[in-house]
């Protein structure tokens, strides 16, 4: 993409202010290309560019939801879908490890509360490329991740993982469908002086609620307490009726899936995860 032709597209057609004094391409994108742009008065817009598809199920999620102040507001999408113009949330993606319950008290009272249901007809999983049940999506999920953390999990650690999915309680979170996140981790969160002010960079998926929070508990390896958990998902209201039942089956799901990312992404984070995922175990063992 040549972004200086794209800045002059859109001060043509009056997407963006037209005095532009700095465009700087951002670092941290695992597979879009983004740019901030700064105008001379201070406004500033970002220019995400990535495949087409993956465009689009952004473009669906940030207009699903533009109503929500801690969304990036969505002001341009390229007819070819090949990027899209945003503007820019302020603040830091530093996370200190002090304040994660009340991040997440705030996530789920500000957004995954907020979230809204879609057709389940249409299929689970990720909007992109949707499976025909959410089981399916997660077995799917577990057996990609099974590949890189056979060596260091084993073979008895997956079938304890495969059971849970396979068990009939996953269709208690089966009976409505929403439009989540996806990617709900503080890798994608926005902070003002250590509260939740943003949440960017949706990898939408059509599923239950829990799924995001979950998430977003198990992407830092700080704090993957039972007394955390427990608080934050007595905020959440939306589907709530029975997630008590397979709460702690789900948490472990998860964790599976987040220690196949730290072993890809952060593996420094591995002896924490592990010691989490142990912690866990005996947990739902002794439920």
């Amino acid at each position: 993409m040549d972004i200086q032709k794209v800045v002059t597209k859109l001060i043509k057609q009056k997407i963006i202010n037209p005095n532009i004094k700095v465009c700087e391409e951002l670092n941290g994108g695992t597979v879009s290309t983004l740019y901030l742009l700064t105008s001379e008065d201070g406004t500033k817009y970002v220019i995400k560019a990535n495949d087409p598809q993956i465009i689009k199920t952004e473009v669906y999620f940030l207009n699903f939801y533009k109503e929500n102040d801690l969304l990036p507001n969505l002001l341009f999408m390229d007819p070819s879908h090949h990027y899209i113009v945003y503007s820019f949330l302020s603040g830091s993606s530093d996370y200190t490890e002090k304040n994660k319950k009340e991040i997440l008290k705030a996530l789920v009272k500000q957004l995954i509360n907020n979230y809204k249901a879609v057709p389940s007809k249409d299929g689970w999983g990720w909007a992109d490329e949707l499976s025909n049940s959410w089981q399916g999506f997660l077995l799917n999920e577990i057996t990609i991740a099974k590949e890189i953390l056979d060596s260091y999990l084993g073979e008895e650690e997956f079938n304890f993982i495969l059971q849970l999915v396979k068990s009939e309680k996953r269709n208690i979170l089966s009976k409505e469908s929403f439009l989540l996140h996806g990617d709900c981790g503080i890798h994608n969160f926005i902070f003002d002086d250590g509260k939740l002010k943003g949440v960017i960079d949706p990898t939408p998926v059509i599923g239950n609620p829990l799924y995001d929070l979950i998430y977003a508990f198990c992407s830092s390896p700080d704090d993957l307490t039972k007394e955390t958990l427990d608080s934050v998902v007595s905020h959440l209201t939306i589907n709530n009726s029975r997630i008590h039942e397979v709460l702690y089956e789900e948490l472990l799901i998860g964790l599976y899936l987040r220690l196949k990312s730290c072993i890809k992404h952060h593996p420094d984070d591995f002896n924490n995860y592990i010691k989490a995922w142990f912690y866990w175990k005996d947990i739902l063992k002794n439920t």
